[in-house]
């Protein structure tokens, strides 16, 4: 890295960890006034209004809901527009990262139509988003309500289900209504890809090149789906010969500004085929060596035993207790405890073992009691 870049790099990441504190503390002000000033049930309440005028009762709890959850999302989404807003039309733009302002004259209209773009992307988003959200979110309101004791079963299953399902269609068809995919064309990179891919046994189908140079000129590259259906998707700006910053201006494009030029003329993006496939390689390394699987298996293994640990440190303190003489009066202590923080003393043995780091009160009451009668 030549001391130019390693200058852009250092000054990127400090506008970028300002930004970060900055966001994040508005963040935790505006969640404290949320709960302070009583937003939650406020909005709960006016989710059952708007629900009643619609001709839904007290007794629709899911149409209520879903009203609440896209008052919510709203509300979260217009809050967080200033900070969206600065963040790629000021960092990302001021680093060369924003291609909505890059690869266009910073003239008004033109601005403007920047703007445009920027808005009918956070629009297509939101709109997305609730098409997702709300179907789903009703479906697990009503497993929830008519699942009895075991529910939590019905609705983590219901969550998986969900979860698979979105990660197969979401580069098929959520990704493509906001760039736009095309097939990687036959030549020399994808007939290498296909050789490695064989190489290894993985089940490649497709190789897409999506067409995210139009909003950032960050670099990327994927794989996605399930048993015999994988498809790698590359990122223009990581090809050399697909970015648009490699490219020369079309004739007749005369309203980039000469900073634009400059910056078009002299950065060169993106990575030559053998360094493609490096990048390749690796990520295939993740998947020949099982490593996504190795880590969600061992992440739940982890949780459940540092849970068993913390549980079983709760009960040898309290059997501590109990051989100082202190049994009866702490029988009594978790009681109060207990009622004091409104902590609900019922849980199923299996949820708690698995979630509770703190054993729940009618189970550490059992291992008093013997020794609080004698």
């Amino acid at each position: 890295m030549d001391s130019e870049t390693f200058e852009k790099s250092r000054l990127y990441q400090l506008d970028k960890s300002t930004f970060s504190f900055w966001s994040g503390l508005y963040s935790e002000i505006e969640g404290t006034m949320i709960l302070l000033c009583g937003g939650i049930p406020f909005l709960w309440k006016l989710s059952g209004q708007i629900s009643g005028h619609a001709g839904f009762g007290q007794e629709y709890e899911i149409v209520q809901s879903l009203v609440f959850l896209l008052l919510a999302t709203l509300f979260s989404a217009v809050t967080g527009l200033p900070w969206s807003l600065y963040n790629t039309f000021v960092i990302e733009e001021k680093h060369g990262f924003n291609q909505q302002v890059l690869q266009r004259a910073l003239v008004l209209t033109q601005w403007l139509q920047t703007l445009g773009f920027f808005f009918k992307d956070a629009i297509k988003k939101f709109v997305v988003t609730q098409c997702i959200l709300l179907p789903v979110t009703s479906l697990l309101l009503y497993i929830i309500k008519i699942g009895g004791d075991y529910f939590f079963i019905y609705a983590w299953l219901f969550t998986l289900v969900v979860s698979l399902v979105l990660v197969t269609i979401y580069a098929d068809y959520i990704a493509p209504l906001f760039d736009k995919f095309i097939p990687l064309p036959e030549g020399e990179l994808k007939q290498q890809i296909e050789t490695m891919a064989k190489s290894i046994d993985f089940p490649l189908t497709k190789v897409y090149v999506v067409e995210g140079s139009k909003r950032s000129s960050h670099s990327n590259a994927y794989f996605y789906g399930f048993f015999k259906n994988k498809r790698i998707v590359l990122f223009d700006t990581l090809l050399e010969d697909y970015s648009a910053l490699n490219k020369e201006p079309a004739e007749g494009e005369d309203g980039e500004n000469e900073e634009t030029k400059s910056k078009t003329k002299n950065k060169k993006q993106g990575c030559k085929n053998e360094e493609v496939l490096a990048v390749l390689g690796h990520e295939l390394g993740h998947w020949k060596l099982g490593h996504t699987v190795k880590n969600i298996i061992i992440s739940q293994v982890l949780s459940f035993c540092l849970t068993v640990l913390s549980r079983r440190f709760e009960f040898q303190a309290d059997a501590f207790a109990k051989e100082l003489g202190k049994a009866k009066d702490l029988y009594s202590a978790l009681i109060k405890l207990n009622k004091d923080n409104l902590g609900f003393p019922v849980s199923d043995w299996i949820f708690s073992m698995w979630h509770y780091s703190h054993p729940p009160l009618l189970e550490r009451l059992q291992a008093l009691k013997d020794a609080k009668q004698e």
